[in-house]
């Protein structure tokens, strides 16, 4: 395999491999992924540049290194769980097994419960897929989220948090006053007054990047009202668009992770989502980053966009290519 081909998946594999060794030794990871600690080091210098769409503070993945220790402080959600299609699924439980049987493996029992794990989810997956972990609407940060959340409605303590909204594809830092923890569909919020706005809003839990109790307590105003979840979380806002999507089977997530005002199944395992944004640039992102297994139904001025954006892209393609063949 060439190096780029052994770096790859080295990659990949390790802001979840520092997320449970928080406080690791650069020479015992480096020593667990078979590399050099100088090698390492290149690993975890290419990765401050990658992150989610957009590209700005709050996207990238953040480390912090204290002597020759490295802990992840920002994961750009490479926390969520696992996701495979169901080729990928039986293709890894065939090596899997393959690896169980096979005198002199290290850690036996580790495969056997991965294989387990595997096939539980494949049994419950939907035709997008399968996903492997803790559950697929929470994680294990959404986790601890949920359990500082609740310490601190016990306890009574405001609350700092570094947010991430979706529709906004923006990271705010917000001071809130909670009220309560729900579970809508699956899904876990923090209902609480947001100092920010002024206003009672909804926190998904697995998109609260950093959360502080603080010492001082809540008080949300005494006209501070629970909201009326018995339509759901999501209402439409008057300024937002209607985007109608086609979904191909292995971006059907977008259904699970975005609010969607209507799924209809298609042939194919395909999806139709109807979905509101506010900001199009956000829009055309989210439709581009899919890699073509999204098409735009609707609005033509968003399928124009994502057309001119795409353009755009294939001509710095071509332009860098000729600079690089001169």
């Amino acid at each position: 395999m060439s190096a780029s081909g052994e770096r790859m998946p080295r990659l990949l594999a390790l802001v979840p491999y520092l997320l449970a060794r928080p406080g690791i030794r650069i020479d015992e990871a480096a020593q667990d992924f078979d590399v050099t600690p100088r090698q390492l080091r290149k690993d975890l210098e290419l990765l401050w540049m990658c992150g989610l769409p957009g590209y700005g503070p709050g996207d990238l993945i953040d480390l912090s290194f204290e002597g020759d220790t490295i802990v992840v402080t920002h994961d750009a959600g490479m926390s969520r769980p696992l996701r495979l299609t169901g080729g990928e699924a039986t293709a890894l439980l065939v090596a899997l097994r393959a690896l169980a049987e096979t005198p002199g493996v290290a850690d036996g029992d580790a495969v056997r419960r991965a294989i387990a794990k595997i096939e539980d989810a494949a049994g419950q997956a939907r035709p997008a897929g399968v996903v492997v972990g803790g559950g697929v609407r929470e994680g294990a940060r959404a986790a601890r989220t949920r359990e500082t959340v609740s310490g601190a409605l016990q306890e009574g303590r405001a609350l700092r948090m570094r947010y991430y909204t979706a529709s906004r594809d923006q990271i705010t830092e917000r001071t809130v006053d909670p009220m309560r923890l729900v579970i809508v569909q699956g899904v876990g919020y923090l209902e609480a007054w947001c100092r920010r706005v002024e206003g009672v809003r909804l926190f998904r839990l697995d998109r609260v990047d950093a959360l502080t109790v603080l010492d001082e307590p809540a008080a949300p105003p005494a006209h501070a009202r629970p909201t009326d979840l018995s339509d759901g979380v999501f209402s439409a806002r008057p300024d937002q668009r209607v985007a109608h999507l086609v979904l191909d089977p292995d971006a059907r997530w977008v259904a699970e992770y975005y609010p969607c005002e209507e799924l209809d199944e298609l042939d194919g395992g395909r999806l139709r989502i109807a979905m509101r944004y506010s900001d199009e640039p956000w829009m055309v992102r989210l439709v581009l980053s899919l890699g073509g297994e999204a098409q735009v139904e609707s609005p033509a001025t968003l399928a124009e966009a994502v057309g001119r954006r795409a353009a755009d892209a294939v001509a710095r393609a071509r332009h860098l290519a000729s600079i690089s063949d001169r």
